[in-house]
């Protein structure tokens, strides 16, 4: 089980990150538009001249003319001055949903029944009716007026100007069924000005996060309708068109990563326009351009030159505050919204479209699933740092390939929520590798913690390479000591006496040799086994050793007057402690032995053997320390002392034995 938790993790949280994408994809959504918006302020569209004007019904134009809305015999005023200017279509971004409240039959029916007023209440109702003066200069010229949707359900629906759609798509594929939301009333003008106008569009906006306005609906939905936006039905119009073709994914000519996956384009006379999978278009930002606006109260002025609205396509619409027409773009957190219905059509007239595929979606969906089963097989093989040079490497490739493909072909990829994937694949990947090696070094702490010094268990658990577990066969130095007679030492002590005075003997010596480097293989009794060069390699292991022996003597002397002067204290009598050291040097197997049940970290071989012999010997000898001649051969500095040969049961050739002082 452990050896598949550095892929079994990393993996569940690959796939958790899949299954966010197929699920919660507007979320998702939301966080990619993100880099989008910050695309588009960097590199923001270049504004051309196109034939897109907007008539500004400004805060100057309110303050000279009166409170909106104005009288429609003054729209009908603007109506014909546009067209005496030559303008090819105007649009009108508002709905005149109510009859004007200043035409004169209005007027008098407020007024009181007096007959003082008679005779002007007679006059006055002959008068011409407001809306059908505006509606009458409205029919003289290509005009589009707006409608409004709305969720609550009325009976009101939008007059058809347009010849229909036609849908080319496969078998049973709608686009009324991926136009979203869907709206249940309207909002919609006076019948006669419905009846004069050349088109009628909705000028509803989506807004997404925090209000801001990116993509720009192209078709809406009531009920089971489909109806253009007022910028496509402007376009429309004004190109002199009948109806609309809508293009669906899946179909020939329109690549898809999916067969239905919504809608791909629509076209008018000669422009054809990409859309989201909603029909929707996304917002190419200029900003704020002063040129496409010219204030309404200016168009009126005797000085103003006609003719450069000469064939265009004009927007009538307000920036005035209290208006509340003032919606938030990427690039304008003030933007008018009819300066949107604008830009919209100006990308309409230039092809600069910001586009983004349904296929890029299962690209970032395989970008995703394919580097994130990478960094999960390569990295505990490979390691931290050569996965975190891979991952950069796709991160910065992700960004630049994404940055590249927006700048020179208009193509929205998202590189961050896939940044963000492969990163924290990388760091959930990276942190279970940490939590292994952390989990080994307690275990190696743990498990030489009783037999190393406490600078070698650092070293081991710094660099577990160094450790070889499960046995093999070194060139190592053993050694053996025992106190000799301790068993009559031991007669003559109570058993918390005997418990102080091992603990007091014990505890310095395994201090010497663990401060020259030697690793406590195990107490048997009063004797402790000791071996150097494992598990951490040590070159000097017969020295080292030797210098414990001695060190050991030394120590044993100051035990022993230490007693005595206790002894003497306390009036006891005192008992003299010797010990017995046998070194020797060769080869031996070492590693971790036992059973499966129970298993120590130990060395076997004869060369083991031999020190254990030689420190037997050390009361026959009369000496301290024995070593065998390999431990000898590596010390000649230290003048040991050859006492002779013996021989080692079941060896032919004897050895020699030395004794160290």
């Amino acid at each position: 089980m452990r050896k598949i938790i550095p892929f079994l993790v990393p993996a569940l949280v690959l796939f958790g990150i899949l299954f966010l994408i197929r699920e919660f994809p507007d979320q998702i959504e939301d966080l990619r538009i993100m880099v989008f918006d910050n695309y588009q302020r960097i590199h923001p569209r270049v504004y051309k001249d196109t034939p897109v004007r907007i008539v500004d019904i400004d805060d100057k134009s309110l303050e000279r003319f009166g409170q909106w809305p104005w009288p429609r015999t003054t729209l009908a005023k603007l109506v014909t001055r546009l067209q005496k200017a030559g303008v090819q279509t105007i649009v009108f971004d508002a709905v005149f949903a109510e009859p004007d409240r200043t035409s004169p039959r209005n007027v008098i029916q407020s007024w009181p029944e007096v007959p003082v007023l008679d005779q002007v209440r007679s006059q006055l109702s002959d008068m011409p009716d407001h809306d059908k003066t505006f509606a009458e200069a409205a029919s003289q010229t290509r005009t589009v007026f707006a409608f409004g949707l709305i969720h609550e359900p009325n009976k009101n629906v939008p007059s058809v100007k347009f010849g229909g759609f036609l849908e080319h798509g496969l078998p049973g594929d709608k686009a009324v069924d991926y136009i979203e939301p869907v709206y249940r009333g309207a909002v919609t003008n006076l019948p006669i000005l419905e009846s004069a106008a050349g088109g009628l569009g909705g000028f509803n906006v989506s807004t997404e996060e925090k209000g801001m306005i990116r993509r720009a609906p192209a078709l809406f939905r009531l009920k089971d309708m489909i109806y253009p936006s007022l910028s496509l039905e402007a376009m429309r119009v004004f190109q002199e068109v009948n109806a609309y073709k809508i293009s669906l994914a899946g179909t020939s000519g329109n690549t898809s990563f999916g067969a239905k996956t919504g809608i791909v384009s629509i076209k008018t006379g000669f422009l054809t326009i990409p859309t989201d999978k909603h029909g929707r278009i996304w917002l190419y930002d200029t900003g704020h351009k002063p040129e496409r606006f010219i204030p309404a109260w200016k168009l009126f002025a005797a000085d103003f030159d006609l003719t450069t609205l000469e064939g265009k396509l004009v927007f009538v619409g307000t920036s005035a505050t209290g208006l509340k027409d003032i919606r938030p773009t990427p690039l304008n957190t003030f933007a008018p919204g009819v300066e949107v219905h604008a830009q919209i059509a100006e990308q309409m007239f230039t092809g600069d479209y910001l586009e983004r595929p349904d296929w890029i979606e299962g690209a970032e969906f395989l970008y995703i699933l394919i580097l994130g089963i990478l960094l999960i097989l390569l990295l505990p093989r490979v390691g931290a740092v050569w996965c975190a040079i891979l991952g950069a490497a796709a991160i910065g490739s992700a960004v630049w390939y994404s940055w590249k493909l927006y700048t020179e072909k208009s193509l929205l990829i998202d590189p961050l929520f896939p940044s963000l994937s492969i990163l924290l694949i990388y760091l959930v990947s990276s942190f279970i590798r940490f939590l292994k090696t952390e989990t080994e070094r307690g275990q190696i702490r743990s498990a030489f913690s009783r037999y190393l010094s406490p600078a070698l268990v650092g070293q081991l658990a710094k660099n577990p390479k160094r450790l070889k577990l499960g046995g093999e066969t070194r060139e190592m130095t053993f050694l053996f000591t025992d106190i000799r007679g301790f068993t009559s030492i031991a007669e003559g002590l109570s058993a918390e006496e005997l418990t102080v005075f091992m603990n007091s003997f014990m505890t310095p010596m395994t201090e010497i040799i663990l401060k020259h480097n030697g690793t406590i293989d195990k107490y048997i009794g009063d004797c402790i086994m000791a071996f150097w060069n494992a598990p951490l390699e040590d070159n000097d292991h017969a020295r080292n050793a030797c210098h414990a022996a001695l060190e050991m003597k030394d120590f044993i002397k100051t035990f022993n007057e230490t007693r005595k002067r206790e002894a003497d204290t306390q009036g006891k009598s005192f008992r003299e402690v010797n010990v017995g050291i046998g070194i020797n040097t060769g080869l031996a197997a070492v590693g971790n032995m036992g059973s499966e049940y129970r298993f120590d970290y130990t060395v076997l071989g004869d060369e083991v053997n031999l020190a254990s012999r030689l420190e037997a010997l050390t009361k026959e000898y009369g000496t301290t320390i024995l070593i065998g001649p390999n431990t000898a051969q590596r010390v000649p500095e230290l003048n040991p002392r050859e006492l002779g040969t013996i021989h080692v049961r079941g060896k032919t050739v004897p050895k020699q034995i030395f004794s160290l002082s």
